[in-house]
Parts: structure tokens; C-alpha cells; sequence
């Protein structure tokens, strides 16, 4: 049976692993480099790669995700210095696609708790693009920009709540990174539901505390609605 998610008044939600596609748009981007990059890694060692060198980036102090992903392209394929090149990656993200059931499950999610909101790693200019893919328009949006930090740091979340205005039990966070989203929502008080999109150990967000078990696990967004009858 599915917790109890009666107090729940909004939800949240990480973006890129959980909304959108961010192993398909990584891997559509860099195919065209291939020829002149052939050492580029590809499939779980590109996104095991990518995840790593990501959270090298993303450590204090702050710089924005722009030059978060300048410095991941250039540790996956061995280019340095300012060239056009090295913007592949954070150019790219607007085309990055969302999950086939995300706009449907967004819509049944909305219809039975009110009110939706993101928190992401991203600048605020590069989530427009992905924004526009989700079917409709946000109650609340946190980025790493607007709070000058990255995830599974507090900031995000503790943001969020001031915005709504609402408890920690009264939020349900949804991801698919256990690291940067769920361990850090639970420890504040979230109720959480795991997005398990891929089928191995996630690439993005392998667990570091086993005490933080999501309260609900399913293998997509349309899977979760229907186990909680939205």
C-alpha cells in the first residue's frame, strides 16, 4: 500500500535524470565530436564519467553551471582553454528531451496535490528550454544560481519551503538521484519518492547513507501516479 499522502500540498521535483533526459541529450550532443574526439567515452562510462567530474565541479566555491559543464566537457575529451568547443555541453541542454510520460504524470500530479516545483542544479537561463518541454508552467523554481550552491547541499530545499510556505512533511520530493535529492530532502523531513529510470546502479546519484530510504520507489512518473491513484 502506498504511505499515507494526505498533508502532502505540493511536490517537488529534481530535474535533469527525473524530468528530463539528461543521458540522451549528454549522448546525442557529443556523437558529432566523435570523429575528431574518438577517445570520448560512451554509455555507462560516459555517464559514470560525466557524474564524477560534475561534482569536482560543483564543489565550493560557487561558479555557475555553464562553466560547471565547460569543465566537465573538458575532462571527457581532453580539450583546454576558451574555444568553441568547450560550450558544447551547456549550448546543448536545450535540447536535452523530457521523459515520455513526464507532461501526462505533471498534469495528474498537479490535479491531485496543487501545487509543482523544481529544484536543480542549473542556471536560471539554461531551465527555460527545459521548462517549456514539461507541458506547464511551475509554482516555485530553486536553482544552484539563485541559492549560489549545488545539491545535496540544503540550500535548495530550505529555499523551497520558504517559498511555499510549507512544512517539510507537507512536500512529496521526486527524483532519481538518491545523493543529491533524496538523502538531502529526507534529512530534512521531505516525504520522497525514488524515479529507479535506469536500470543499473544510478550513475548520478548512488546512495551514501542507507538510513535514507525513499518513503516510495517506482520506475517512472507515470508508474508512481498509479501506485498513488492520481
Amino acid at each position: 500500500m502506498p504511505p499515507d499522502l494526505s498533508d502532502i500540498r505540493a511536490v517537488s521535483f529534481d530535474c535533469y535524470g527525473t524530468l528530463i533526459d539528461w543521458q540522451r541529450g549528454l549522448s546525442e550532443a557529443l556523437e558529432p565530436l566523435r570523429p575528431g574526439l574518438p577517445s570520448l567515452p560512451r554509455g555507462e562510462v560516459l555517464f559514470g564519467e560525466f557524474a564524477r567530474l560534475e561534482r569536482l565541479a560543483e564543489q565550493p566555491p560557487y561558479c555557475s553551471y555553464k562553466d560547471v559543464l565547460r569543465q566537465v566537457f573538458s575532462g571527457l575529451s581532453g580539450v583546454a582553454g576558451p574555444c568553441e568547443m568547450i560550450d558544447t555541453l551547456w549550448r546543448s541542454l536545450a535540447d536535452w528531451p523530457a521523459f515520455d510520460d513526464v507532461p501526462d504524470s505533471l498534469q495528474r500530479l498537479r490535479s491531485r496535490f496543487g501545487r509543482l516545483a523544481v529544484v536543480s542544479n542549473i542556471d536560471d537561463d539554461l531551465f527555460e528550454a527545459s521548462h517549456a518541454r514539461l507541458g506547464l508552467r511551475l509554482d516555485a523554481l530553486v536553482t544552484a544560481q539563485q541559492v549560489r550552491s549545488y545539491k545535496p547541499g540544503a540550500a535548495h530545499f530550505e529555499t523551497l519551503l520558504a517559498r511555499l510556505k510549507l512544512e517539510p512533511a507537507q512536500v512529496l520530493h521526486v527524483a532519481e538521484s538518491r545523493f543529491h535529492d533524496v538523502e538531502p530532502a529526507k534529512r530534512l523531513g521531505f516525504r520522497t519518492a525514488w524515479i529507479r529510470r535506469q536500470s543499473g546502479a544510478s550513475a548520478s546519484g548512488s546512495p551514501t547513507d542507507d538510513r535514507m530510504q525513499a518513503d516510495m520507489e517506482a520506475i517512472s512518473l507515470r508508474a508512481l501516479c498509479d501506485a498513488i491513484g492520481c
